[in-house]
C-alpha cells in the first residue's frame, strides 16, 4: 500500500512540475513576441507604409484621431535603410494575467540617427491565452526620456 501511494505522489508531483514549467515558459517568452511585434511596426514606420503600422495597431485604427496621429508621424519618420532596435525595455517583465504597460524602443534605421519611442501593450500571460497586442505608438522622445 506505501509503494503504491508513494508511485502516485510522485505522479501527481511530476505533473504539477510540468503544469508549472509550462505557464512559465510561455510566460517568459512573451517578452520576445512582444519584441518581434514591435520591430514590425517599426520597419513599416520606417518604410512610411502607414496602412501597415495601423494593421499592426489594431485599436488605434479604430479610433480616428489616433489614426491620422499614427499617418502623421509615419510620414516624418520614414528612414532608409534597415531597422535595428538598439535597447528594447518591455512593457511587462512577467505575467501571469492580463496587463497592459509601455515598452521603450530606441531604434535607427541604416545610418540615421536614433529614435526613441513608447509602445504602449497589452500582453495576457498564460493564465489568459498568452497573446500581445499593440496599442499605441507614441511621438519621438528624448533619447534618456522615460515612458512611464
Amino acid at each position: 500500500m506505501r509503494r503504491a501511494s508513494a508511485i502516485t505522489a510522485i505522479v501527481f508531483g511530476g505533473f504539477v512540475f510540468l503544469g508549472v514549467s509550462l505557464l512559465l515558459a510561455r510566460a517568459l517568452t512573451g517578452q520576445g513576441v512582444e519584441r518581434t511585434k514591435v520591430l514590425e511596426v517599426l520597419r513599416a514606420q520606417a518604410r512610411g507604409d502607414a496602412d501597415a503600422v495601423l494593421e499592426r495597431l489594431p485599436a488605434c485604427a479604430r479610433e480616428p484621431a489616433c489614426a491620422r496621429t499614427a499617418r502623421d508621424r509615419v510620414a516624418r519618420l520614414r528612414r532608409p535603410g534597415d531597422v535595428l532596435i538598439l535597447n528594447y525595455r518591455p512593457s511587462v517583465r512577467l505575467s501571469l494575467t492580463r496587463r497592459a504597460g509601455s515598452g521603450r524602443a530606441a531604434w535607427r534605421a541604416g545610418g540615421g540617427l536614433p529614435v526613441v519611442q513608447c509602445v504602449r501593450v497589452r500582453r495576457e500571460g498564460p493564465l489568459t491565452g498568452g497573446g500581445v497586442e499593440l496599442l499605441a505608438l507614441s511621438n519621438p522622445i528624448a533619447l534618456d526620456g522615460s515612458c512611464h
